[in-house]
């Protein structure tokens, strides 16, 4: 099965020289599972030429906002239309889970509550996962037909289904404790508040469920669908 990854940022160089890039990172999340993967950087405006060049897609995360004003923006979101009006599934992580509501009529915005970062708990179907945040921005208001899966007291729309073929989350599967701790580094200094870094490095021996949701994210992707 070929997957498209959708590349909506670069990691910093610094941690990409460890972990590589962000295409990268999800394809070890998803290693085993017997998917062949090619990336489009639409960052760089590098995009397919139709949603039928691959089986199913995922969206990966940016530190762009869904709501700027950049021509490859809009045209993603042309294309998230097209993979959806096509039955293939799509998968969005944090940018991604917001670009995918944006495009079929929700709203982003920046959350006037501010960041979550680090390990997060949240109530999923039924039961507690835990996953690495790093987001100011939200999604705060769902298109129509938009069903929430998972949720917790700050992000009330964290993780997100459209009918059967396309399932979001905000947080971040594909990140380990010490990308989390290179980007407070690297991109979080100045930006983030101190004491909400301070607080994300008491958390960091907690188990997570990395590897339970990337399981997941194969299954969906693999699934049969009428």
């Amino acid at each position: 099965m070929k997957i498209g990854i959708l590349q909506t940022g670069h990691a910093p160089e610094t941690l990409e020289r460890s972990f590589g890039d962000y295409d990268l990172m999800f394809q070890q999340l998803l290693n085993g599972s017997g998917f062949d993967f090619v990336t489009y950087a639409v960052v760089d405006d590098v995009f397919p030429e139709s949603a039928d060049d691959a089986d199913g897609w995922l969206i990966t995360g940016s530190r762009h906002g869904a709501y700027e004003d950049h021509p490859w923006i809009a045209r993603l979101e042309q294309l998230i239309r097209d993979i959806r009006a096509a039955g293939k599934p799509l998968i969005g992580v944090c940018f991604g889970h917001q670009i995918i509501a944006q495009a079929l009529g929700g709203k982003v915005e920046k959350f006037d509550k501010g960041w979550a970062i680090g390990r997060t708990e949240y109530n999923y179907d039924g039961q507690k996962v835990s996953l690495n945040a790093w987001h100011q921005d939200q999604v705060t208001a769902l298109p129509d037909g938009a069903r929430v899966l998972g949720s917790n007291a700050f992000c009330k729309n964290a993780m997100v289904a459209y009918g059967d073929t396309i399932w979001t989350v905000q947080a971040h599967p594909e990140y380990p404790n010490d990308f989390i701790q290179g980007l407070m580094d690297t991109r979080g200094k100045g930006v983030v508040p101190d004491a909400l870094m301070n607080d994300a490095k008491t958390r960091w021996d907690a188990p997570d469920d990395n590897a339970k949701i990337g399981r997941f994210m194969a299954q969906f992707l693999k699934k049969e669908r009428a």
